[in-house]
């Protein structure tokens, strides 16, 4: 089957929104006029409420699709395939050959689920070698992580997670998590004792709770926020950016929309306007800085974050490349890293990274420019601590702090956001957990949402590429996540802080709000049951890669 030639690449063709529940009309038609020719064009079923977006390549003998799968753009389905109910193979990915997907089945991004292989005789080269075909079975309610592969002859079992990154070679039993290459078990999720189900199932039942409580009160928390001169954090403050940008994301997470007042299209404008042509940076609202500066707090860097993310939530970007970043060499690139005061203040080191690595990554997918990505990514590796895991050391007055924040802030914009594994994840795991066992940061009533976020993101990072004390990882996550479902406060949302007492970090606003919601995600996904929450962060914490090292999704 030959595709029509595609049209402009749409949210839902990359699997960010529900079609039918939020396709306009027209999009409505056309997709079943295209579906009408998938399946007239050859041995093709395919069940209600399915959609296979254009730009997705289907060159298949025999298809049968069930109830409300999908199939993202940049697919490629190919051969003899099956899939069952509530399906969905994301950008990228393949299945080819002989394969069968049961019901729930998801395929993470640049997976391959290969049902076919050839022959490897010496005494034929290999482009002339016969093809052999065993065929895969996915069984039901299996997750399949980004990167990973499954290999011809397979069976995975009921209720399987296969990490990202991982090389299935052999069956997996049901209810197993596989990592690694090759693939092996790693935990069996049906054999948690009964103590700890119920403890899950309770906190299960209040994520739901907290989750339907933020979305019923979203206008409020916005409304609060909302003031004549635009979006500020919490009352009493000006305007800001960050604001705007914060309110783009909390209501794209709790309405599914834009912002409620004020059309998307103003929120767009105003965002594009505070970018310089000149440095592609963004400026604060009533200033007109924005020069590139080794800050990593800066406003004008952080911008690149929280600006470009909004922007690509309301379906835009940014006008210009940021320029700054894309003028430099490698050369230059690896002097910058070299100089960062990583001895004396690791967070702001590792923050001027995120910035550069998310602006190479606007530049690259928005303007097509080259970037030193390669360069950045190499430094970061060769420069990891083996022993520690992370970058920067310890300080005598703060500890792990400064390290595990400036190392959280760097990995969130290369390793995370490139889909690049961790240099050593056992050892990020280890210090991590020092650091989140220092009560100076984490005692009773102590803990802000950087600090929280700055754990719990390289934990749950790392237990994708490796069972580490998975447990000790658990047992940390769930007393957070005990600590804050406490801490909502009606009408307003979160604090920065969890701590009692006055002061910015302590009164609610959109910035606490959107970062402990994303935080909530995280610490729930660890533990299994982030799907109580009915959400998934989509912007600045999003927790899929938006690309990889080899080309954008």
């Amino acid at each position: 089957m030959t595709n029509p030639a595609p049209g402009a690449l749409a949210r839902h063709d990359l699997g960010i929104t529900p079609f039918w529940a939020q396709a306009a009309p027209k999009e409505r038609r056309a997709q079943r006029e295209w579906l009408r020719a998938l399946t007239a064009a050859g041995d093709t079923e395919l069940a209600d409420d399915v959609f296979i977006s254009r730009l997705a390549a289907v060159y298949t003998d025999r298809l049968r699709v069930g109830a409300r799968s999908y199939v993202c753009g940049y697919a490629v389905l190919y051969g003899d395939v099956e899939m069952g109910e509530d399906c969905t193979v994301n950008p990228y990915a393949e299945a080819r050959g002989l394969v069968r997907l049961g019901d729930g089945v998801r395929v993470g991004a640049h997976a391959s689920i290969l049902g076919f292989n050839h022959g490897t005789s010496p005494d034929e080269s290999i482009h002339r070698q016969p093809l052999t075909r065993q065929g895969i079975a996915i069984g039901a309610d299996v997750w399949i992580g980004s990167h990973a592969v499954v290999l011809d002859g397979v069976t995975v079992g009921d209720h399987c997670i296969v990490g990202a990154g991982a090389v299935v070679t052999k069956d997996v039993p049901a209810w197993s998590v596989v990592v690694g290459n090759p693939a092996r078990v790693v935990r069996d999720r049906n054999s948690v004792p009964s103590s700890t189900r119920r403890s899950g199932a309770d906190l299960g039942d209040r994520l739901v709770r907290l989750a339907d409580t933020a979305r019923e009160q979203a206008r409020d928390l916005l409304d609060r926020c909302w003031t004549v001169d635009g979006y500020v954090d919490r009352p009493g403050v000006a305007p800001t950016l960050r604001a705007w940008c914060d309110a783009v994301e909390l209501s794209d997470l709790l309405l599914g929309g834009p912002p409620p007042h004020v059309p998307a299209e103003r929120v767009v404008e105003l965002l594009r306007s505070r970018q310089s042509a000149a440095t592609g940076l963004a400026a604060e609202l009533g200033s007109d800085d924005a020069e590139p500066t080794a800050d990593g707090h800066a406003p004008a860097n952080y911008h690149v974050l929280a600006a470009g993310n909004a922007l690509r939530l309301l379906g835009s970007g940014f006008e210009h490349p940021v320029a700054s970043v894309a003028a430099l060499t490698s050369n230059e690139l690896r002097h910058r890293l070299d100089t960062l005061p990583w001895r004396r203040d690791a967070w702001r080191s590792g923050a001027w990274i995120d910035t550069v690595g998310t602006a190479m990554l606007w530049n690259r997918a928005d303007f097509g420019l080259d970037t030193e990505l390669e360069a950045l990514i190499g430094w970061l590796v060769t420069r990891c601590d083996p022993a520690s895991g992370l970058w920067g050391r310890p300080a005598p007055d703060s500890g792990w702090l400064e390290p595990v924040n400036g190392s959280y802030r760097l990995i969130r914009g290369t390793f995370a956001q490139y889909g690049v594994p961790l240099p050593y994840p056992e050892r990020t795991v280890d210090t991590v957990l020092a650091h989140a066992g220092d009560a100076t940061w984490f005692g009773p009533h102590r803990g802000t949402a950087c600090n929280v976020l700055d754990v719990v993101h390289p934990l749950w990072l790392a237990a994708r590429q490796s069972a580490h004390r998975r447990a000790d990882g658990e047992a940390w996550a769930r007393r957070q996540l005990e600590r804050v479902l406490n801490s909502w406060r009606d009408g307003a949302g979160f604090a920065f802080a969890l701590e009692p007492g006055s002061g910015w970090q302590r009164t609610p606003g959109l910035l606490g709000t959107e970062m402990w919601l994303a935080i909530i995600w995280f610490v729930a996904d660890h533990l299994g049951i982030a799907d109580a929450l009915g959400y998934r962060p989509r912007g600045v914490h999003r927790p899929e890669p938006m690309t990889t090292a080899q080309g954008e999704r």
